[in-house]
């Protein structure tokens, strides 16, 4: 919407008091001898302009300075918008069409057209032009303004200048345009003036100014490249530009390569207009002087008036503009302010952001082939018109009702957003909820980050000492309360591991064992430090471990990048630099950096980076390990993940990052890839995110990282190592059986050895437990021994007590409150890193029985009567070896 302000200056421009012709004679004569007479005086005393000024000085007495109004004219102009080159144009910001040139970048052409039409004497004039004014008075025609004149009018006079009559409106005038040329002398003070009225005026559709005029009509950018006929017709509209607007008067026709053209008639008043103004050049053209011929100006008569294609320009990135535009808003108008922040559309910003147009395209690319590549009819086609490779994954996806997709990637040591893709398209069409292409998921979406918020629950414990990568839980389907039981997303109980495995793949039931430990309050309040902000109100639980608090996915992106940067926060920012029209520069202001914030400490963001790099590792994780990121080589990159996928596969998400490379002026990228439905809605078909948007971040990642170094992630200061039993995470004990290496913050690492295995007096013949009498030998074994684990909270002791009766009986015995089955780590798929245990054997329930002192013969009188000593006998049941146990597999 215009302001007062611009209406305001629009009228002066473009009023009927301007040069309309005026039908009723009498008032003309009225108006304009009054002007004759003064301009009279003004001529017959042009050696004191001084004392005809002051003879006049009731209507000079208020007039403001007319020089120092120039030296602060400023005009509205568009503020444009650039990736980080500097060089690509990705958007507009205006509310009038404007862009401000000097003298020198106007040809003559254009000037000399203009002065043929508006004021032919402007360059020997004094401002005003005494003989039109007397023509004017004569032909009662009006149209006696000068050109300084007219730009007096527009923006060098005051409001109260406007109250008055059009008569002492007039005289004002015209003292001001002689106090203007007096102030602007020569040739040096005309193309002054000149250059200002060409960037004033008003050209119709919305241009202001002669460029955003040759750029809306014609497509020319450069004024020079203007034609002699181009530049006459734009010479001729401001007269009237509502009636003169081309693309008003302009008809559409079809072309000789078949496509349609907006063409102005021959016979268009405009037209018209232009082919006077040619013939005015003919006798009058200061500035070309004979540089065009005769002949040259009647072919430019002939020239056919065809005009641009008139679709509004689309921007580049647009989501990525609008975050642009919110962040210039703060910076232009204050940390409260919103997008209507007038000087962004007025201000004529040159704003260079953080953008890399090469990567923004792969995420333009990836997001539009995930999204919307498998709803379409013929994918393979729609694949082949994007480039993209018809991937066995993007097959899988199709007829799952998954509509959208989006990325957003950010240099997590500067903070600065490289790419960033709201939806699967801006300006595809959506024709159902499902797709909505213009809302930003990633920035104004409220999102459910699933199992991708685990790492920021496991961290919080971690910086607090009160865990470690080797902290035990017990994988066992509990009643956390009311009733609600969750599960594993596979649905299995894997008994006693440590956090590193359970985060390692993405267990449900340790992550909401660890909240707990840390405090849901704390989680939130450590979430909040990473710059993850939630809905007012939350308050999810012990579910807050798995992600269902909802939150936006640029806050998540930044997050991970906080990890990755050593525990340091970086804002995220769209912008690079602003200057203004005159070079300026707005900001960063001088002197001045982003405030960084410490949220962990560097050695608990390296544990958490070492978890998840793992992940992209075939030698530490079979599965999440398909999708790696490797160089053009085929070289593997070091590189974090972790997937996310919320209950009813509503939301897929997978968040990661790569190693620094050592040159601080390459970017150090983490992304953020989604999957899902704009409406929330969940897709018919099941899908996890490591299926689909893992496979999004893959392809996008090793793009947009193929051209980088590879880099390992370094270790910091104040890391340790330690051998640890597999399972408990403690020191190695009497009963460990298998060991590993764990890294932890120093002073951290375990000082209790592994107590979870006792030794157990058994029955050498029975393998039952030993009491006296039973048969014997009596010996020792190491066992299982689970029930003390976990005592903080005693309210889960009875579920793992039951999984351990379970346990007893092996693998796949379903039972708890889910009816879940026993499971060793990992088991699907069969890989099971540690073997088939949990540690140790599980302890026998049943105890010996003690041998009657009858059936203990000193002799061979035992044996049956008529029985040969030295026959063979058949073995009593308890000789009887039992079978190897083969676990199920589930």
């Amino acid at each position: 919407m215009q302001t007062s302000t611009a209406r305001r200056q629009r009228e002066r421009r473009n009023g009927a008091a301007r040069r309309s012709g005026g039908t009723n004679a009498g008032r003309g004569i009225a108006i304009a001898l009054p002007l004759l007479l003064f301009a009279s005086f003004l001529v017959l005393g042009s050696m004191g302009f001084a004392a005809a000024v002051g003879a006049y000085s009731s209507f000079s007495r208020d007039l403001p300075d007319p020089k120092a109004l120039l030296e602060n004219l400023t005009f509205n102009q568009e503020t444009t918008v650039y990736d980080r080159t500097g060089k690509v144009q990705l958007a507009t910001f205006a509310q009038e069409k404007r862009q401000v040139v000097e003298f020198d970048q106007i040809p003559g052409i254009l000037v000399d057209a203009t002065t043929a039409i508006e004021d032919k004497s402007f360059w020997e004039n004094a401002g005003f032009d005494p003989l039109g004014i007397a023509r004017a008075a004569i032909s009662s025609t009006g149209g006696a303004s000068s050109i300084t004149q007219q730009l007096v009018r527009a923006r060098l006079l005051p409001e109260s200048a406007f109250a008055g009559s059009v008569y002492e409106r007039k005289i004002k005038e015209i003292i001001q345009s002689i106090r203007l040329t007096q102030e602007y002398p020569g040739e040096e003070g005309k193309q002054r003036i000149m250059a200002l009225y060409l960037n004033q005026n008003f050209y119709g559709n919305n241009s202001y100014g002669v460029k955003a005029a040759a750029r809306s009509y014609f497509g020319v950018t450069d004024l020079t490249k203007l034609t002699l006929a181009q530049a006459a017709i734009l010479a001729a509209i401001p007269q009237s530009p509502s009636d003169y607007d081309l693309v008003a008067n302009a008809v559409e026709k079809e072309a000789a390569d078949g496509k349609t053209q907006l063409v102005v008639p021959p016979d268009a008043t405009i037209v018209v207009r232009r082919n006077h103004v040619l013939e005015l050049m003919k006798a009058r053209s200061v500035l070309t002087g004979a540089q065009y011929t005769e002949a040259d100006y009647e072919k430019a008569k002939s020239e056919p008036v065809v005009l641009a294609a008139q679709t509004a320009p689309r921007w580049r990135a647009p989501h990525f503009v609008w975050q642009v535009r919110r962040e210039l808003a703060k910076i232009l108008c204050g940390p409260d302010a919103g997008q209507d922040c007038q000087q962004i559309d007025t201000g004529g910003y040159k704003v260079v952001t953080t953008l890399d147009w090469n990567m923004q395209k792969a995420a333009e690319k990836w997001s539009n082939a995930a999204g919307r590549g498998p709803v379409q009819k013929k994918p393979a086609t729609y694949y082949k018109a994007l480039k993209v490779p018809y991937r066995d994954w993007l097959k899988n996806m199709e007829g799952k009702g998954v509509n959208n997709a989006a990325i957003t990637s950010i240099d997590y040591r500067t903070g600065q957003v490289l790419a960033h893709t709201g939806s699967a398209g801006y300006y595809l069409s959506g024709k159902s909820k499902k797709f909505q292409p213009q809302f930003d998921v990633m920035a104004d979406g409220w999102r459910q980050p699933g199992s991708a918020f685990k790492p920021i629950n496991y961290i919080t414990g971690i910086e607090d000492g009160t865990l470690t990568a080797a902290s035990m839980f017990m994988d066992v389907v509990t009643d956390f309360g009311g009733g609600w039981t969750p599960t594993d997303a596979d649905r299995m109980e894997r008994g006693p591991l440590r956090l590193r495995q359970a985060l390692q793949v993405s267990l449900n039931i340790p992550a909401i064992k660890a909240a707990a430990y840390n405090g849901v309050d704390h989680v939130l309040q450590t979430a909040r430090r990473f710059g993850i902000r939630f809905q007012d109100g939350v308050d999810p639980g012990l579910s807050v471990a798995i992600g269902t608090a909802e939150v936006h996915m640029n806050d998540l992106a930044s997050a991970y990048g906080a990890i990755a940067n050593g525990g340091v926060l970086v804002p995220r920012t769209t912008i690079l630099k602003v200057t203004d029209p005159q070079g300026n520069t707005i900001w960063p202001v001088p002197g001045t950096k982003a405030k960084t914030t410490k949220v962990v400490s560097p050695q608990a963001a390296f544990i958490m980076t070492d978890i998840l790099a793992s992940n992209t590792d075939p030698a530490k994780n079979p599965f999440w390990s398909a999708r790696r990121l490797t160089n053009a080589a085929g070289t593997r990159r070091p590189a974090a993940l972790k997937t996310g996928t919320t209950d009813a596969t509503i939301d897929l998400t997978a968040a990661g990052f790569v190693a620094p490379p050592k040159d601080k002026k390459k970017p150090a990228i983490v992304t953020v890839a989604w999957m899902g439905n704009s409406d929330n809605s969940a897709p018919p078909e099941g899908v996890v995110a490591l299926e689909s948007a893992a496979s999004l971040w893959q392809e996008f990642m090793n793009e947009v990282t193929k051209s980088l170094p590879i880099a390992d992630f370094v270790e910091p200061k104040g890391i340790v190592s330690a051998k640890v039993d597999a399972w408990s995470g403690l020191l190695p004990g009497p009963g460990t059986t298998k060991t590993v290496t764990e890294i932890f913050i120093d002073g951290t690492v375990p000082t209790k050895r592994d107590d979870t295995k006792t030794e157990v007096e058994i029955d050498s013949a029975t393998g039952d437990l030993w009491q006296e009498g039973c048969t014997g030998p009596m010996e020792k074994e190491t066992f299982l021994d689970l029930s003390n684990v976990e005592s903080a909270f005693p309210q889960w002791k009875p579920f793992n007590l039951g999984w351990i009766k379970r346990a007893e009986k092996g693998a796949g015995v379903r039972g708890g409150p889910e009816r879940t089955p026993t499971s060793y780590f990992y088991q699907s798929g069969g890989w099971m890193p540690f073997g088939a245990s949990w540690g140790a054997e599980m302890p026998p329930s049943d105890k010996c029985e003690p041998m009657p002192e009858e059936t203990l013969f000193p002799t061979d009188d035992w044996l049956d009567p008529g029985t040969d000593p030295g026959a063979t006998q058949e073995p009593f049941p308890w000789d009887t070896p039992a079978p190897a146990a083969t676990p199920p597999v589930p």
